[in-house]
């Protein structure tokens, strides 16, 4: 029964938990036999909390804590993965950081409480970079996470656990977050769907970067229903996060199951914005030729994407500022347990100029009109979901991206960020595979606020991939490419 379970999707679970059909410690039991058979060869869940999810399992089989049940996003008792960075109460929580190695809150994330009040069970925390700062999964308490495709390579960064934990069947949906591509690279290296979704949308609890629209939570998941049921738990206003907007009046997942409703009309696509970003050459070429599949639906596919200006400059100079928000004071007392990428990251932000923040606000600002100028044209825009395929697991970062050496372990994210700064929704979506069976993605985004857009979008292209089918996938072990 547990082999049948783990394939069921989280919407097909949910449905036969409200009818009944499986029972929450059912599906608890399901993933942690799962977990037990391939965590040995990934590493995406180092801490688990089973005796705390059947607990949670039994209360709700007892008819307590269902006073959510009916409310959109209800999940009905079904396990859920919690990144590393966020709180669980009694769980240990380290955020990936020595400096936490034993950190135990006392009380969760307000996003965890949400997900739990709307009947999501919480079986793991999974892995991620120190703080969430890199592009592949490790960290010095529990070292590094692999790729289900290929254990020789990275999953991505930084909800790098999260999406193995769902790829391969360890649970049915994941949380995460995302500021310059933590959901969409991960998602797109190991073949599922993370979605970032617009700020406001999910709240962000309490962090001291309470005003910036830069990081955001989000849902990961094994197909786009799925995702859209997870953002629906997710949505909502939240008086401890200024930005946050009431849940939509129509539902995720009712979007998504009327997608074609949503068809876009016309689709701009950029492999690399016109040559300014390095992207791998045969990403391009998938990618290129499998948008072309929207055709097939009656849209328009066109290249077209805004002149991105200074904007990769810009970004970094507003993502120090992050930095130093948040650890100024931990780089004055501890700078000798902190990674490379976070002092880097830092003490840029601390050299920076009130000029040159004022600056990076208008180069912002201009980039976001040059966007909303393009979605005045078209529905949606696509782009590859990642510059490169997954590189090998013991690198910090590719050291090249398209014959182009990187500057910075930043360098190869700009794909994402460009959409991040403008402050859109976006979906990354399996798309195909590499010669070296490596996944490619796509990443969808639609003008900001319009998740559903971008979910509707993403399903249909879906629909005519099938390439969600091919999940949960075991483990392979494989070997590292040679880079050309």
């Amino acid at each position: 029964m547990s082999e049948e379970l783990i394939r069921l999707t989280a919407t097909e679970a949910a449905a036969r938990l409200q009818r009944r059909e499986v029972s929450p410690l059912d599906l608890v039991e399901a993933a942690a036999a799962r977990i037990a058979a391939v965590e040995p060869a990934l590493n995406a869940l180092p801490t688990l909390c089973l005796d705390r999810a059947r607990d949670h399992a039994r209360r709700l089989m007892r008819g307590e804590g269902r006073e959510a049940a009916g409310d959109p996003g209800w999940l009905g008792g079904l396990p859920v993965t919690i990144k590393d960075l966020t709180d669980v109460a009694g769980v240990r929580t380290t955020y990936g950081s020595p400096l936490f190695r034993d950190h135990v809150p006392a009380r969760s994330h307000p996003l965890v409480e949400r997900i739990e009040r709307l009947g999501g069970i919480v079986i793991a925390k999974s892995n991620t970079p120190e703080f969430g700062a890199g592009g592949s999964t490790f960290n010095e308490v529990f070292g590094r996470t692999r790729n289900p495709w290929n254990t020789a390579l990275t999953c991505g960064g930084s909800t790098g656990g999260g999406a193995v934990s769902v790829a391969t069947g360890e649970a049915w949906l994941a949380h995460g977050s995302d500021h310059a591509g933590s959901l969409r690279r991960p998602g797109t290296y190991c073949s599922v769907v993370g979605l970032r979704p617009s700020p406001g949308r999910v709240t962000r609890g309490t962090p001291n970067n309470l005003f910036s629209p830069l990081s955001v939570q989000g849902p990961m998941a094994r197909c786009v229903a799925d995702v859209a049921l997870f953002l629906d738990t997710m949505a909502g206003w939240d008086p401890l996060d200024p930005l946050t907007h009431d849940a939509p009046a129509v539902p995720y997942a009712r979007a998504v199951a009327e997608a074609e409703r949503h068809k876009p009309r016309r689709v701009a696509f950029s492999a690399d914005f016109g040559g300014a970003l390095p992207v791998d050459r045969e990403t391009r070429e998938i990618c290129a030729r499998e948008v072309r599949r929207f055709e097939e639906l009656g849209c328009a596919v066109e290249e077209f994407a805004p002149d991105l200006g200074d904007l990769q400059e810009a970004f970094l100079v507003l993502r120090s500022q992050h930095f130093v928000v948040d650890r100024e004071q931990q780089l004055r007392d501890h700078r000798e347990l902190l990674k490379p990428d976070i002092v880097w990251n830092t003490e840029r932000g601390l050299r920076e100029t009130p000029s040159r923040l004022a600056w990076a606000e208008r180069e912002r600002a201009a980039w976001c009109r040059r966007m909303a100028a393009m979605f005045a044209e078209f529905d949606v825009f696509v782009t590859p979901g990642a510059a490169t395929p997954a590189f090998d697991v013991m690198l910090r970062h590719p050291e090249s991206v398209g014959g182009a050496r990187l500057e910075n372990y930043m360098a190869a994210s700009m794909l994402n960020a460009a959409i991040t700064v403008a402050g859109c929704p976006a979906a990354a979506v399996p798309c195909g595979f590499d010669r070296h069976g490596r996944p490619v993605g796509l990443q969808i985004a639609a003008p900001p606020r319009r998740d559903e857009r971008a979910l509707a979008a993403a399903a249909l292209f879906e629909g005519l991939t099938g390439l969600d089918k091919l999940l949960p996938v075991e483990p392979r072990a494989g070997v590292v490419p040679a880079v050309e």
